[in-house]
């Protein structure tokens, strides 16, 4: 048996990754922090025409009818570029739940990001239509990943469908997290060709390659799972998938920040914007203590 992406999972891959590059780049997203929706104006629209929004659709709703394994390797390039979008909200958990692609979706346990800017809210409580709601703005790490509290009488949504709905969300996390991993890496990796100290390059350090070494690593051990997960959609997998990717993307931004040095700390250099990110999303679908305890409870 053959476990790799299909050309055509790599080329849809590669033209969203196109796209990515030119409208959602970190002065897109800068400017997404400071805007009146903490979003990009036209991406969503041009995401949705390429048909990434709907990918998990059926066909008779407007959708692709495509699977998780098609849609994580776009997941990981909306990471990649920290787009400030509900991509994982609505294509991966909102899509399939509500079996329709026209509708935006934003989602969370309590604190709910781009809420909004969606049609449709889910939270702990249940569902929420957007104009039936009171939103409370409450503080985020990520300026382009606003937070809130919902308030309004929620209808009750099925319990099997929100589980299967979660995890999905946890895998397209992950997946997030590795894209967001690998931009980090790749700055600092290119940070290092030119930063010199001692008249040589700082990336010829011993302790500059060991930080960069064992980032490269935790990714590497992550992505399998990511894509193990997409493929089983098991809860215990999802649950691993979404731990490693997390430490890989937390272990990353600590390497990136140390081998940047002071220029790593001003808000003024774009590293800032994809440290954030992965600081909020690693609290967000699940923390590290919730993923330990599922995947605990089921080898225990």
């Amino acid at each position: 048996m053959r476990f790799a992406f299909t050309d055509d999972q790599i080329a849809f891959r590669d033209a969203v990754r196109e796209l990515l590059e030119k409208e959602c780049t970190p002065a897109h997203v800068r400017e997404a922090w400071t805007n009146a929706t903490g979003r990009i104006p036209g991406l969503w629209e041009k995401l949705t025409d390429m048909g990434v929004v709907g990918m998990l659709a059926p066909e008779a709703r407007g959708g692709l009818e495509l699977t998780m394994v098609d849609l994580v390797l776009i997941l990981e390039e909306t990471g990649r570029c920290a787009a400030p979008e509900p991509i994982v909200e609505t294509a991966a958990f909102g899509v399939p739940l509500l079996e329709r692609a026209d509708r935006t979706v934003a989602t969370a346990r309590t604190l709910v990001p781009w809420a909004d800017t969606a049609d449709v809210i889910v939270t702990e409580a249940g569902r929420f239509e957007r104009d039936a709601v009171e939103l409370v703005a409450r503080p985020s790490v990520d300026g382009a990943r606003r937070l809130f509290e919902v308030r309004g009488t929620p209808a009750p949504v099925d319990g099997d469908a929100i589980a299967a709905a979660f995890d999905r969300a946890v895998v397209g996390t992950a997946a997030q997290q590795c894209g967001l991993a690998q931009r980090m890496l790749d700055m600092t990796v290119e940070y290092t060709k030119e930063r010199r100290q001692f008249g040589v390059p700082i990336g010829s350090f011993q302790a500059v390659k060991h930080h960069l070494a064992n980032a490269r690593i935790a990714l590497e051990f992550a992505r399998p799972l990511v894509y193990r997960a997409a493929a089983t959609l098991d809860p215990v997998h999802a649950s691993m998938a979404k731990y490693k990717a997390d430490e890989a993307a937390l272990m990353t931004a600590r390497a990136a920040l140390q081998c940047h040095g002071a220029i790593g700390y001003t808000t003024e250099y774009d590293l800032h914007l994809y440290m954030k990110r992965s600081w909020a999303l690693a609290r967000s679908m699940g923390d590290g203590r919730l993923h330990r305890s599922r995947v605990g409870a089921a080898i225990l």
